[in-house]
Formats: C-alpha cells, structure tokens, sequence
C-alpha cells in the first residue's frame, strides 16, 4: 500500500475526560499528533468526554453515565433511557459489575456501520468490548492499544480487599476482564506501553506475543518544563492519584506522611485528584490527622499543573502496579526530584535507581518515609535527580514520537490485512 497518503482514523476511548485518568491525556495528544503529522483523526467517545486541540473531530455517544459526580449509582429516569442498549447498562451495573467497556462497544459498533467508507481503520483504546469484535466483523481493521491488562487491577484490588464480601465485590465489579481477554485474543495487532505490560498481557489476557508490539507513550517536554522564578515550597509533596483503588498505593503514601511529619513538621502534601467520600483515602487523612496538610487539586489545566510540580520540591509514584504512569513522566520532565515504586513498568520508564529517580519497594511505608525524607533534605540531591529526570524524558518520551510510532503499527495492521480502502 501507498505508505506515505495520510490516514483516516477512528480513535476510539469509552471515557475521555482528561482529568479522570491517562485515557484521555492519550486521546488527546496522540490525537493532536496524528493531525500534525497530517493525517485525519476522529474521536469517539462515551462521557465525560475528552479535550481536544482545535480541528480533531469529537463524535459523542451518549450513555446513561452511571458513574458520573456528584450522584454515583443512580436510579436514572424513565425519560433517560433511549434504547436496548441503555437497559443493558442499568442492569450489568445494577449487579454490580462495571457496564461501560461493553455498551460503548456496542454503541461504537452501531455508529461505525453507517461510515465504514469514512475511515481506513479504528484505533480501539483499551476498550476491549464485544463491540469491538463487531467492527472489526464488518471488514474495519482494527487496532487495539492496551496500556496494561485489567486482569492485575483485579488481583490487587481483591488481595488488598479486607473481607471476603469486600472480595467478592471486588471480582464482580471486575467480570469484565474475561469479555476483553476474549476479544484481545482475536484482535490481529495490539500495541501496548512497556515491556512490562507486554509481558503481563501475554500472561493476563493470553494474547499470541507474536501480536503485540511496543509503542511508549509521552509528553510534550516543551510545555511541562521547570518554571523558572517558582521556587519550591519547603516539604511539599506532590502525587497523583486519578483513582482511589488500592493498586495506586495512596493510603501507603498517607501513611508516610504522618510519620514524615513527626521530624519534618513542614512536609504536606498536594493531591491531583478529587476526594470520594467514604474512600480509604478520606478514611485515613481523618485518622491520622492530616486533612490540614494536604490539599486536593482537580479539573485544572495543565499550565496550572506543571505549576503544581515547579512548586514541589519532590513528587511521588508510590503505586503497587503501573503500566507505565504518565505523572511520573510528566513531573520528570518539568524536573522534579521524583521517588517512584519499582511496581510493574516503573523501573523501566524512570530509569536507574539514584541517577534518574529515587526506587522505593512497592507498599512499604517505611521506605517511602526513609526516601522521602532523603530527597527533602538534601537540595543537591534535589537538583541532580531533577536534571537527570528531566533530560531522560527529552530522550526517550515525547507524543510526537508516540504518533509516529503508532503509525507505522497502522500501516503493519494494513500491509499485514491486505487491506486496499
């Protein structure tokens, strides 16, 4: 096939908002990438829909958005449900089981059949419904991109689970990982973030090895950079906690910070994410006294974000298992001193213990107080830890060779399918 004519894409995520997790920062910028690389990129997308730059089409597939702030698990009215396939979605959740991967497909599916000519492939993020199978039924290549197998959320999440009724939720909640390990194992080429995840998707999901291939995701090092005339605030500590699940290891991290405290009075604490009431996380900040030492910060824009890091004199990824994190790469990259877990693909992205961050044991409080408290005495630490970080991510991590990456793997699906659109 002609490999230099520009593609017609069809990116598909089942959620998008960019301040509820990775799924939509990738929508977006690798969105904005293809574009600039001139090619034609339309977003579909189930609510909280994405951000995205000027002149990348947004199609929006509503749903009953069972999930939605401020009223979770709602009883929606008569008037709100408009087919077969909102009724499916009240039921899966009414059993507490999580809806979304399956109806979006189903509904991506029913939109895509009537523009099967307007594209010459659909980039599937992670969304792994029966849907997705539909459309590729039709004669639509497709790509699959998987940033790591849901199958580990589900292990951690029923291992950290402190009853056997908190277990047994937790794997209902999570019966969805068989309908994607299903559908992965059919699907000709999926791409994922790091070898780590690699690996785990070849054992999570049982995906053929000879299928999956490695396309790390980035950030723009031009915008989330060192603000110079910010200095740092005296023991501020900065993390990211998108979700509140136990994979992402905060309540490790609050814990830290109460001991942290009892030598270093000044350390506190800046949350990107939002509160859910009731959580672990509230729990413990009450437990332990620090609702006066740490501040949440949600829905803000980036420029105010890469802010919150030229503020931080150290940022911390304290997850039990990440795919690849893009906090750890985005406060690397503004040059922040950045003390990170050896869970899943971390080592991996942020490069040698001591030289470009700062290892920690994955769920051991003792070695988050003990490192912490390290790089916040030590300002020269600081710095160097913070160059090094930062010019790794100038090397190795940027959307612009995530795009192009990524489209060499849409031209191997194409070549591979035989496919002439």
């Amino acid at each position: 096939m002609n490999n230099k004519r520009p593609l017609r894409i069809a990116l598909l995520t089942y959620r998008g908002h960019p301040y509820t997790g990775g799924q939509g920062v990738y929508v977006r910028h690798l969105a904005r990438e293809l574009k600039s690389l001139g090619h034609h990129v339309t977003v579909v997308s189930g609510p909280p829909y994405p951000i995205l730059d000027e002149g990348i089409e947004l199609v929006e597939l509503p749903s009953l958005d069972l999930y939605r702030m401020p009223d979770p698990f709602r009883f929606p009215k008569f008037s709100e449900y408009d087919d077969w396939i909102d009724v499916l979605e009240y039921a899966i959740t009414a059993f507490a089981t999580f809806a979304e991967p399956l109806t979006f497909s189903l509904r991506a599916a029913r939109y895509l059949k009537h523009r099967l000519d307007d594209f010459d492939l659909v980039h599937d993020n992670q969304c792994l419904g029966y849907g997705i199978l539909q459309i590729q039924d039709m004669g639509m290549p497709v790509l699959e991109t998987i940033h790591h197998p849901i199958t580990v959320d589900r292990r951690i999440e029923t291992e950290h689970a402190p009853t056997r009724w908190k277990r047994l939720t937790k794997d209902r909640f999570y019966a969805f990982t068989t309908m994607q390990s299903h559908v992965a194992q059919r699907l000709p080429r999926v791409v994922t973030v790091s070898s780590n995840s690699y690996d785990d998707i070849v054992t999570g999901h049982g995906v053929d090895p000879n299928r999956l291939h490695i396309v790390h995701v980035g950030v723009d090092p031009d915008h989330f950079k060192p603000i110079p005339g910010i200095e740092p605030v005296p023991g501020r500590i900065m993390t990211t906690a998108s979700a509140d699940v136990a994979m992402k290891g905060l309540a490790f991290l609050l814990e830290a910070l109460a001991k942290l405290r009892v030598d270093m009075p000044e350390a506190h604490l800046t949350i990107i994410g939002r509160p859910k009431y009731d959580s672990r996380a509230t729990r413990t900040i009450t437990e332990l006294g620090l609702g006066d030492h740490i501040e949440f910060v949600s829905g803000v824009s980036d420029d105010r974000i890469v802010e919150l890091y030229s503020e931080a004199q150290v940022a911390v990824v304290p997850s039990l298992y990440e795919g690849f994190s893009l906090p750890a790469i985005e406060a690397m990259s503004c040059g922040v001193p950045l003390v990170a877990s050896t869970g899943g693909a971390l080592p991996e992205v942020v490069g040698a213990d001591g030289e470009t961050a700062i290892h920690v044991e994955p769920g051991n409080t003792e070695d988050l107080v003990a490192k912490v408290g390290h790089v916040l005495r030590n300002p020269d630490l600081r710095s160097t830890i913070g160059q090094a970080g930062r010019q790794r991510v100038v090397d190795n991590y940027s959307w612009r060779i995530t795009a192009e990456r990524t489209v060499a793997e849409y031209r191997a699906l194409l070549d591979e399918l035989g496919t002439r659109r």
